[in-house]
């Protein structure tokens, strides 16, 4: 009985595939094995197509993860904004921190600074718009906001690596060394002594951002 050979299955027509098919894949392989294992040889091998195939519809992984940012973007309802401008700078960056919180993935790939969903803008123009209605130039409310976003990611970064080395139960270094931290050379630290560590992962984003503000409002 005669059977098909590899080279059998290679003939025909090649599979047809869209993009919401590609994004629908391209965020499996992220949630299970992270942006890392994302590439366009994978995604073809989980669509069942060639990775040529792929090109028809994304340039490179770039414009693939320009395309799944893009596409969580368009999803995200922002809520509105009050008419004070302090509130509505901290009203934009709750909302930033919660939607990134949602999908640590995407804090990695925006901090290269060369990959922006067009849908996201809403965050830059609404953060903006607040510091230039409390009187800043635009430029200095440009670069107020550079200043949220680096805190935000930043926080967000801390946040999410902690999580994971949790996650995997690897050790904690700093649990030993704050146990037996010398009160002679480290009184204060010596005194919180285990605490630290508790304290350092409560969530202290709100606390910082509103203090963060009130600095930047202040200095123009």
């Amino acid at each position: 009985m005669p059977t098909s050979s590899p080279q059998d299955k290679r003939t025909g027509r090649p599979a047809r595939i869209c993009r919401s098919e590609i994004v629908a894949a391209a965020h499996a392989v992220i949630d299970a094995e992270g942006v890392d294992k994302l590439t366009m040889r994978r995604l073809a091998g989980e669509l069942g197509c060639t990775p040529m195939a792929l090109y028809h519809h994304v340039r490179d992984k770039e414009d693939l993860l320009r395309l799944l940012l893009n596409d969580y973007a368009d999803q995200v309802v922002w809520p509105d904004l009050p008419e004070d401008p302090k509130e509505r700078i901290l009203t934009t960056a709750h909302a930033m921190y919660d939607v990134l919180a949602a999908h640590p993935w995407i804090i990695e790939i925006l901090t290269a600074d060369n990959l922006f969903g067009a849908s996201a803008l809403w965050v830059g123009e609404s953060i903006i718009d607040g510091f230039v209605a409390a009187g800043h130039t635009v430029d200095q409310a440009t670069h107020a906001y550079r200043i949220i976003w680096h805190y935000t990611a930043g926080n967000l970064i801390v946040r999410y690596r902690s999580a994971r080395r949790a996650a995997e139960n690897r050790p904690a270094v700093r649990a030993q060394i704050f146990t037996d931290l010398n009160p002679d050379t480290f009184p204060r630290l010596a005194s919180l002594g285990p605490r630290y560590l508790t304290l350092t992962t409560q969530n202290t984003y709100t606390h910082g951002l509103r203090a963060l503000v009130a600095g930047l409002l202040s200095t123009p």
